[in-house]
């Protein structure tokens, strides 16, 4: 990646970072960079399944939880399946699913997220009104569920856990 391609993804994540800080629903927000095991970019490979911890403190509001999503134009597919796990406190699993994610227009081709150049930022509710029952760390894994295991074009992934804005007082 040449410097000033890099200079522009910094900014790019550096603005992202500053829209999300002002939030006062938000909970927790992360994000993981994607590589294959022999170092390729923008390489999502089926054994690597990020896991993202965060505290929840109030039982008594629900949440939403998002999957961001950042690909590059050159991703092949218009969908992408992603399986989450995710697990309570006491370290059983609460919830299983597999979610499909329209990155594009299937008719059109034309890229679904917000983006600038070759690159596109998904923000996609996954769990809607999801109910923590302990107060506690909870940890969501990741998997992408494509029937291909070097998934070459997905640049990050991640989570986003923000009270529902209807529980808000």
């Amino acid at each position: 990646m040449t410097f000033r391609c890099r200079l522009g993804l910094a900014l790019l994540l550096g603005a992202g970072g500053l829209l999300t800080a002002c939030d006062a629903n938000q909970v927790f927000e992360k994000n993981i960079n994607l590589e294959s095991p022999a170092g390729d970019p923008y390489v999502w490979a089926v054994q690597n399944k990020p896991t993202f911890t965060f505290e929840i403190q109030d039982t008594t509001q629900t949440y939403n939880v998002y999957f961001n999503i950042r690909n590059a134009a050159h991703y092949e597919y218009y969908n992408l399946y992603v399986k989450h796990t995710l697990t309570g406190p006491d370290g059983k699993p609460i919830s299983r699913l597999l979610h499909q994610m329209l990155l594009m227009d299937p008719q059109t081709g034309e890229p679904r997220g917000k983006g600038t150049g070759d690159i596109y930022d998904h923000q996609i509710l996954a769990l809607p009104r999801q109910r923590f029952r302990q107060p506690g760390p909870y940890t969501i894994v990741l998997e992408q569920y494509m029937r291909q295991d070097q998934l070459p074009g997905i640049m990050a992934v991640g989570i986003r856990v923000a009270r529902h804005a209807a529980d808000k007082e």
